[in-house]
């Protein structure tokens, strides 16, 4: 039976863009969240108040809703279990996210499951970095990355030389989830692709898109990403190896690295809705919030095809400490053809946060076509 109520832990933009969808589907929404302001308050049939990581406030949750899924990472998987032990279906299943909270682990998953990731090395505390760096065969640059709990660039930094690694790391002794060494990758592109798993193990993907990233932050994806045949048909594969080895049910974001030889690499996993399938709320006959209820209840896969021949998404950052909504630059925004803006309500605004989205419909499958849409927004969104 379709299961009709879906308790969400977490209540930011991703879960407030389940909204529509759960409409469409006749699925009400039960929201864990610690905000009164966060974005999915005003779409949810019921609110719990509480952190993410509130395993009592879980179980509340888990008493109106039929199945429970996740926003976001930050949960204690360990409070988490023995919910699942007294019956509570928790999708993606808890077991499948054990390995991927944190990046080491999930580094080393991804490694053992036979798929490419970039070389890599655990820096435990009490070792000391230069030796790390001279036995793994690594070199500078390498990627230093916090083990847990960063997204959207934070905990991750580009280090050049062995002082900079020691200074980083002196003053950083404190975080306990430790860190993770790797070797920086020179792409040609970073791709992404969204992946969903039914019940019954079907697997579908959207488009492989390619992201751009500023200061570590997604700014650009262009759908589809212009790449050679064989490179999307590798990352659909990698895409079904992955959840079907998982053995998960709902969405999946994977963020990859096209090499100049053509070679691509596994960069990062994220076990739900994700930012580079946010095309898809106007760009896919399937969005990716729809598909991921249609997963977790149930139901049948929806059909990614996209409805034109291409799209661009930008993402509104905040570029400055302010209380504003922006209405005039999300007007004029609006005046530039086949333009779909989405405004995540937050009554904040900071440098780097995502406040909204943009999404352009495009009639030709054209890069630099797509590259002068971004910037005509960039320069309405960043103006003074």
């Amino acid at each position: 039976m379709a299961r009709k109520r879906v308790g969400i832990i977490g209540g930011g933009q991703l879960a407030w863009m389940m909204g529509s969808a759960a409409k469409t589907l006749g699925v009400e929404l039960v929201i864990q969240t610690p905000g009164t302001n966060d974005p999915a308050v005003s779409i949810a049939k019921e609110i719990i108040f509480a952190p993410v990581d509130d395993a009592n406030a879980t179980a509340k949750l888990a008493q109106r809703c039929d199945v429970i899924t996740f926003e976001n990472e930050f949960v204690n998987l360990d409070a988490l279990s023995k919910l699942a032990e007294q019956g509570v279906c928790f999708r993606p299943r808890l077991e499948a996210l054990i390995p991927l909270l944190d990046k080491y682990h999930q580094r080393c998953y991804l490694r053992d499951l036979g798929l490419p990731v970039p070389k890599f090395v655990d820096i435990s505390q009490g070792l000391k970095s230069a030796e790390v760096i001279s036995s793994s065969g690594l070199g500078f640059p390498v990627v230093l990355k916090a083990r847990r709990h960063g997204y959207d660039g934070q905990g991750t930094f580009i280090i050049k030389e062995q002082s900079h690694l020691d200074q980083k790391l002196d003053s950083d002794s404190k975080n306990v989830s430790g860190f993770l060494l790797e070797e920086y990758v020179p792409f040609e592109r970073e791709l992404a692709v969204i992946a969903a798993r039914s019940t019954n193990g079907e697997v579908v993907t959207y488009p492989v898109v390619e992201t751009q990233q500023e200061e570590q932050v997604c700014r650009r994806v262009i759908a589809p990403a212009e790449i050679p045949e064989q490179v999307a048909l590798k990352i659909e594969d990698i895409a079904c190896t992955l959840l079907n080895s998982l053995q998960v049910v709902g969405i999946f974001g994977i963020e990859l690295f096209l090499r100049e030889d053509g070679k691509v690499l596994v960069n990062e996993l994220a076990p739900r809705t994700h930012n580079s399938g946010h095309f898809s709320l106007d760009a896919c006959k399937t969005s990716q919030f729809e598909q991921h209820l249609r997963a977790v209840c149930d139901r049948t896969l929806g059909n990614t095809a996209m409805i034109s021949p291409s799209a661009v998404m930008v993402n509104l950052l905040g570029y400055e400490n302010s209380q504003s909504d922006y209405t005039g630059k999300r007007q004029q925004i609006e005046q530039i053809p086949q333009a779909y803006v989405h405004w995540y309500g937050k009554n904040e605004s900071r440098p780097g946060r995502k406040l909204g989205h943009v999404t352009v419909l495009l009639d030709s499958p054209n890069r630099d076509r797509a590259m002068a849409t971004a910037r005509e927004i960039e320069s309405i969104w960043y103006s003074k």
